[in-house]
């Protein structure tokens, strides 16, 4: 663990540029062959703005897992070097740093992004330039992409079982809150045509910008409709301000019930625990989570970066596919983005979650999925899983009521 500390608090300390620029002068090293020594990977998360809050912690988790699988030997016997660059909560930067990545480091595979409005904009450069995208955060479905490799949640691996778990659980008249951009127009979408299947009703549906602060007319509308769920879609520092302001107007969970898609226990560590304790969040891993590995995920990711550090599903999911990445490599015995594609049907990894599966048909994994609620300590208990890991259903066919489902 030494020397994995040592990689990774020189990159947070000699910043981004010069981590950059040092990995790319170790990948042009050859050996006498001529052959490159080491294989330069991408890394583009947005380590400024609204989403900094949330996508520095997965960057951190992916730098992790490049050190251990270094630490191993490398990749083909190949030292992995992450070349780290900015996409400052930017749709257009995150375009324009997976070209760069791709066409002037030369990289064969990007680890990242967070909201789908970033993987909407890295899609058409991956598919000019036939890299890969190893994509950890779930989203709302409905797309496919043989340039991407999806390891968040598929909507029927969160956003379905977490209405099926509300409505046995916690009532019927929906209020939805979402962040104005494609993933929770959509989600927003599934829920109420799952709610229309069921005969519940949905009372309200509300958008704000990117990096809202000022909830109080959301709130206002929210006291006049009573509803007795609202399912949460926000994403970044606008769930801080969201959840502050919701206890402030003394609204508890005692009231109604919010259960969110996208707060995971770093988003709970920037709200503090006492403004959303007794609230709900679907994901396919806590740090919580009971395994063998998860504990020694836990217990490297936080000897790395700091004992006051918290894990949680997107930072779980930046750990693992790094390492499928890398299995799927050495089954294909090359870096090259067809074979690699071809290579990783099946591919499995013993993640901190449980055991993840590739697969090939989809370009999603299998997942189990969970469902928590908030405790006085700012992690989750589980209150629900599913037993066992679910297929991936992106396009939700195996549910009829979401056949006229389409992108907003």
């Amino acid at each position: 663990m030494t020397s994995k500390k040592k990689l990774i608090l020189s990159v947070n300390l000699f910043g981004i540029v010069i981590a950059g620029c040092s990995a790319i002068a170790a990948y042009e090293a050859n050996d006498e062959s001529g052959e490159e020594e080491k294989i330069p990977v991408g890394i583009l998360h947005s380590l400024s703005g609204t989403m900094a809050m949330s996508e520095t912690s997965v960057m951190d988790a992916e730098l992790m897992a490049i050190e251990e699988i270094n630490e191993a030997g490398g990749v083909l016997g190949k030292e992995l070097v992450p070349i780290i660059e900015d996409g400052a909560s930017q749709p257009s930067t995150f375009s324009e740093r997976a070209s760069k990545l791709l066409q002037q480091d030369g990289v064969d595979v990007i680890f990242g992004g967070w909201t789908s409005a970033s993987r909407k904009a890295m899609l058409p450069v991956l598919e000019g330039n036939n890299g890969l995208l190893f994509y950890p955060i779930q989203y709302e479905g409905m797309e496919a992409s043989p340039n991407i490799f999806y390891n968040g949640a598929a909507p029927n691996q969160q956003i379905v079982p977490a209405v099926d778990w509300l409505l046995e659980n916690k009532g019927d008249e929906f209020f939805l809150l979402g962040s104005d951009y494609v993933f929770p127009r959509l989600a927003n979408q599934i829920i109420s045509a799952q709610l229309e299947e069921n005969d519940a009703t949905l009372v309200d549906e509300q958008y704000t910008p990117m990096g809202h602060t000022d909830y109080n007319t959301v709130i206002s509308r929210i006291q006049e409709s009573k509803p007795s769920v609202i399912f949460n879609t926000l994403n970044g520092d606008s769930n801080v301000a969201f959840f502050q302001q919701l206890a402030d107007a003394g609204i508890t969970p005692d009231d109604v019930t919010v259960l969110s898609a996208s707060v995971a226990e770093e988003e709970i560590t920037g709200i503090g625990a006492d403004a959303i304790e007794g609230h709900y969040a679907s994901w396919n891993y806590f740090q919580s989570t009971d395994t063998a590995e998860n504990e020694a995920f836990a217990e490297n990711y936080q000897e790395a970066y700091g004992s006051d550090r918290v894990t949680g599903d997107p930072i779980e999911a930046g750990y693992f596919m790094v390492h499928l990445w890398a299995k799927a490599v050495e089954e294909a015995g090359t870096t090259d983005v067809d074979e690699v594609r071809a290579a990783a049907d099946g591919i499995q990894f013993d993640a901190p979650n449980g055991t993840v599966t590739i697969d090939g048909d989809t370009q999603h994994v299998h997942k189990t999925v969970r469902i928590g609620e908030v405790q006085e300590d700012g992690q989750f208990e589980e209150v629900w899983n599913s037993g066992k890991p679910v297929e991936p259903d992106p396009y939700l066919e195996e549910f009829d009521w979401a056949s006229d489902i389409t992108e907003p």
